[in-house]
């Protein structure tokens, strides 16, 4: 299956006085795609994770290279994919181009990991997440 996709729009508020995506706002942007996979691939909306199934998945490690700047207006193709499937964690990696081809704009790698929502421990990514996670997996290559 490969790399999910979903499309950000560039927002007023998303931008700081030089007139370019705040880089905080990247890593919201990472987060609603995070979101927008829970819903159309496991089926599952997001919040149902910690308020129903009791499991959290926390964000360990980030790894982020900024390449070109998005500006207001700008449509940005996200792109989400699964680099490794360890017991408890998940490596990801995010890459952000702008609509409708452009050149690889940001570059992330971030790692979350299962928790127990009761005791913030974690635990083994369950089965229905695992393979989902790895139906997603996507090369580990420069662009």
């Amino acid at each position: 299956m490969g790399a999910y996709e979903t499309v950000v729009k560039v927002r007023f508020g998303d931008i700081d006085h030089a007139g370019i995506v705040f880089y905080p706002r990247i890593s919201e942007y990472f987060h609603v795609t995070f979101e927008e996979f829970f819903a159309d691939r496991v089926r599952l909306p997001y919040h149902e994770l910690f308020d129903i199934r009791r499991l959290g998945l926390p964000t360990v490690r980030t790894e982020i290279d900024y390449r070109e700047s998005l500006r207001f207006g700008d449509v940005a193709r996200v792109e989400f994919g699964v680099l490794g499937l360890g017991r408890c964690s998940v490596t990801t990696r995010y890459r952000i181009r702008k609509k409708p081809a452009g050149p690889v704009c940001v570059d992330a790698r971030v790692t979350v990991v299962c928790v127990d929502m009761e005791t913030f421990r974690p635990v083994p990514v369950p089965d229905d997440l695992r393979e989902v996670f790895l139906a997603h997996r996507v090369e580990d290559r420069d662009e």
